[in-house]
């Protein structure tokens, strides 16, 4: 029997609190944070999830970008980084080399 788990994320990067330098997170939501992402239309958008990450950065003190991969029912929304640098900026915080 095969079961499929499907999960819900939000990617940062910031700039955070103490020291203020950039870092990065990659933030678990679950089916409350995704009710209280929707805009006033029920819709999720690049703006709705922004504003609900506003609220829950946590340990941010500015938010510089973020991507998105959100389970709603049967689809999947997908929203991307809004610069492309930002991918990689968020793997050198997460990842970073070993030398």
């Amino acid at each position: 029997m095969k079961y499929m788990v499907r999960s819900s994320f939000v990617d940062v990067i910031g700039k955070l609190w103490m020291p203020n330098t950039t870092a990065a997170t990659r933030i678990k939501v679950d089916s409350y944070d995704i009710g209280n992402m929707r805009d006033e239309d029920g819709q999720l958008n690049r703006d709705s999830v922004e504003q609900w990450l506003m609220f829950h950065s946590g340990d941010f003190s500015q938010v510089l970008d973020f991507s998105a991969s959100i389970e709603d029912g049967q689809e999947t929304i997908t929203i991307e980084w809004a610069d492309e640098d930002s991918e990689f900026t968020y793997f050198d915080c997460m990842y970073p080399d070993n030398d």
